[in-house]
């Protein structure tokens, strides 16, 4: 497990928790759209060897996020361009405080 690369993510992290926890409609139209371009890549980690966090699968083979955290985040990104940030996380943070 990289801690310094959890570390480093961990609003975008948080950010997909969250929104695994607290449904949205949109989010999850959005995470829905994104895991069907995920299930189709060729990184994708379905046993977990490359998750960042093991038992957390599937996971990017990538970056290591997993897949269910990661297409929930609204400020992160694909990190081989397959799909957009639809926000920066200043404006992800903005949006958590109405």
């Amino acid at each position: 497990m990289n801690l310094k690369k959890i570390w480093n993510n961990r609003k975008e992290i948080y950010e997909g928790i969250k929104n695994s926890v607290i449904r949205d409609e949109f989010v999850e139209d959005v995470a829905a759209k994104r895991m069907n371009l995920c299930k189709e890549c060729s990184e994708i980690d379905l046993t977990g060897s490359k998750c960042e966090v093991p038992g957390t699968q599937p996971c990017c083979g990538n970056c290591g996020c997993s897949l269910a955290f990661k297409t929930r985040a609204l400020s992160t990104e694909c990190p081989i361009g397959e799909w957009q940030a639809l926000m920066t996380e200043k404006q992800e943070d903005k949006l958590g405080e109405l």
